[in-house]
């Protein structure tokens, strides 16, 4: 009865979502208020992004000379198929800004921590959606605050 009982929609789960910020900023995302996001093209990414669940949190990401956790947002769909895909291959969803966080947390810092030994971020450094555990969640805003 646990598995697909009533509280099992009453877990959200985690995740990280990556973005090249010259592509799409934490700041833009926040005037803008919304967005879809789409163009994921890993095959794992893709399975983590369809795993999302409206109300599932997410950090916000900038990669590239950034490397670092630069916000929080929230899904406000569930995963659904890209209506841009032709294929039908591939799924998007909804989200919404909720707060930058205090201070960016680094990749550096990240990976110098031992309660990321098994974070996808620092194992599987190129996956662009990929699940956050409550400890690794917690970590990370803890670490935004100082």
């Amino acid at each position: 009865m646990f598995a697909g009982g009533w509280w099992f929609s009453l877990v959200h789960m985690n995740w990280l979502f990556k973005e090249e910020p010259s592509s799409y900023s934490f700041h833009q995302f926040t005037k803008d208020g919304s967005t879809s996001w789409a163009g994921v093209r890993n095959p794992l990414a893709q399975k983590h992004l369809r795993s999302v669940k409206k109300g599932d949190r997410v950090f916000f990401y900038h990669t590239g000379s950034e490397k670092a956790v630069v916000g929080i947002a929230k899904a406000t769909s569930d995963a659904y198929p890209d209506p841009h895909d032709k294929t039908g291959k591939l799924a998007v969803v909804d989200i919404a800004p909720v707060q930058a966080l205090k201070r960016p947390v680094t990749l550096a810092e990240i990976k110098a921590s031992k309660a990321f030994a098994e974070f996808p971020l620092t194992r599987l450094p190129r996956l662009s959606v990929m699940p956050v555990s409550d400890a690794e969640w917690k970590e990370i805003e803890r670490m935004a605050r100082t």
